[in-house]
């Protein structure tokens, strides 16, 4: 392919470093999400999408990063090498080209399945982590967003019918933590 080559990094935090990614791999653009790969909406990758052009490449770090679900990984890769964009994963060594070799379909759906039972896996870990260290006293779940002053200024507010959508946004939390404020309270 003689087009450019476009980079895609995804990171699920804020605090994640996206550099390390494609680090040490040559491209001309780098398009970078932060968000998590189950999110559906990701800008970036819609830029990258309407972006490339035919003999581009488009060079992931793994195929993780570009999908967390088979289907949506066959559906991404297909509609870019449909346009004749190549897309490389670094981590697998694998490149995707839009020939209907049937190895290079066979390729995707088992590395692909590959890394939505990693992510399984992962998060099964998790949970069982979490079950363990609240069995041990050690989970505490999320910080309050709220101090006690503030959850009881809230309750005021709500008591004298101020609207919740705005007590909501005064107070920097969403509607359904509101709402979870006011239950506790109950």
């Amino acid at each position: 392919m003689s087009g450019q080559r476009i980079g895609y990094v995804r990171v699920s935090s804020i605090d994640q470093n996206p550099e390390r990614q494609l680090e040490q791999v040559a491209v001309d653009r780098v398009f970078t999400d932060k968000a998590s790969g189950k999110d559906t909406h990701r800008p970036e990758l819609d830029r990258l999408i309407a972006f490339v052009r035919d003999g581009d490449t488009v060079v992931v770090h793994s195929m993780d990063r570009l999908a967390r679900n088979l289907d949506d990984l066959r559906r991404l890769v297909h509609s870019l090498t449909r346009r004749g964009v190549g897309i490389e994963f670094v981590k697998e060594n694998l490149t995707f080209t839009g020939e209907a070799s049937p190895m290079a379909h066979l390729m995707l759906s088992v590395m692909g399945a590959f890394a939505e039972f990693e992510r399984a896996l992962i998060r099964e870990r998790q949970l069982e982590g979490i079950a363990l260290a609240k069995q041990r006293g050690k989970y505490r779940g999320r910080k309050k967003a709220l101090s006690p002053d503030r959850i009881a200024e809230l309750r005021q507010r709500v008591a004298g019918g101020e609207p919740k959508a705005k007590l909501a946004r005064d107070f920097g939390i969403s509607r359904e933590t509101l709402y979870q404020y006011l239950k506790a309270d109950a």
